[in-house]
């Protein structure tokens, strides 16, 4: 029997990344193999994280409904819930799934650790543990930070590990990414990637979160799935969350997020409420609206007893 790398990764067949490309409404063999690593890959890539986005809900609905309330982060098991069930899923396994789909294709891809800020719930200054996921690829020579696992903040498209550059998000919001040290650290040597955003030009920038370059493997993603997806002081696990991407053309223009029991829609800076769900069964079928997704009877039994569950 020959001897697995500890350093391989799972890989998906051809006939799984075309249906998944199906699946998203992507062009089929819209790219060799051999391109992915040069400056058509990343035409390639920033069209395939926008459909991806589009298609594949960041949500945390298998916390809530479903018979074993578990995270799964294997690849297989992923494959089989976005595809084949049309679910969606949070940071790692939203980003675990994608960085699965872009090394069979041929991507030059590792993984990285992130620090979510406390800014993003407004609870103060500085960074919380591990627990969020980037993908770095490297094309050309140049590496990309490439994130479909956050939410209506995240990017919409590969943006260059470049301090200081300006990017375009949802008009009028902004993004950038500072190579610096952060006031948690002891040592003002250290420097990580911070990822920024700002809601118009007159706006402060507000740090989302912070990542190194230093790869992590499937067991450190282990570790940090089991605290996110247990912990009561997750957002995840106290909060029914599901966010969908709106692209016209090859914009992307705002998203439809659902939290608890409110469902709005935000385009191009501005919100709209779109439903109050004071029930489950119109939150399910607010699901199904206005996210495509279908829970199944024994999924939606597995909220009956938890403080999400709607008691209307």
């Amino acid at each position: 029997m020959a001897h697995q790398k500890l350093s391989e990764r799972p890989l998906y067949t051809s006939s799984q990344i075309e249906r998944y490309f199906t699946h998203i409404s992507f062009p089929q063999g819209a790219i060799r193999h051999e391109d992915t690593r040069t400056a058509q890959g990343l035409t390639y890539l920033t069209a395939l994280q926008k459909h991806h986005m589009v298609r594949v809900p960041f949500e945390s609905l298998s916390l809530h409904y479903s018979k074993h309330h578990i995270v799964s982060i294997d690849p297989s098991d992923l494959y089989h819930k976005i595809v084949d069930k049309g679910h969606g899923g949070y940071c790692m396994e939203n980003n675990t799934f994608f960085g699965s789909v872009l090394r069979s294709l041929g991507f030059d891809i590792y993984s990285v650790g992130a620090r979510v800020s406390h800014a993003i719930n407004g609870s103060g200054e500085g960074y919380g543990g591990w627990s969020h996921m980037v993908n770095i690829v490297m094309i050309d020579g140049q590496k990309f930070m490439v994130d479909v696992g956050f939410g209506s903040g995240g990017p919409t498209h590969p943006l260059p590990l470049k301090d200081g550059g300006l990017h375009e998000a949802i008009a009028p919001q902004m993004h950038r990414l500072l190579w610096t040290n952060i006031s948690q650290n002891t040592d003002p040597s250290q420097r990580l990637w911070v990822f920024e955003a700002r809601n118009g030009d007159h706006e402060p920038w507000r740090p989302n979160y912070c990542f190194s370059e230093l790869e992590m493997g499937p067991t450190d993603y282990n570790i940090m799935n089991f605290f996110t997806s247990t912990s009561r002081t997750s957002i995840f696990t106290y909060t029914v969350i599901c966010t969908k991407t709106i692209l016209e053309g090859d914009t992307v223009v705002g998203n439809i997020v659902l939290v608890g029991n409110e469902v709005k829609r935000r385009l191009c800076g501005k919100s709209e409420h779109l439903q109050t769900c004071d029930t489950e069964q119109q939150r399910v079928e607010a699901l199904a609206r206005w996210f495509d997704i279908r829970l199944t009877t024994d999924e939606q039994h597995g909220i009956r007893g938890m403080t999400t569950q709607l008691k209307g």
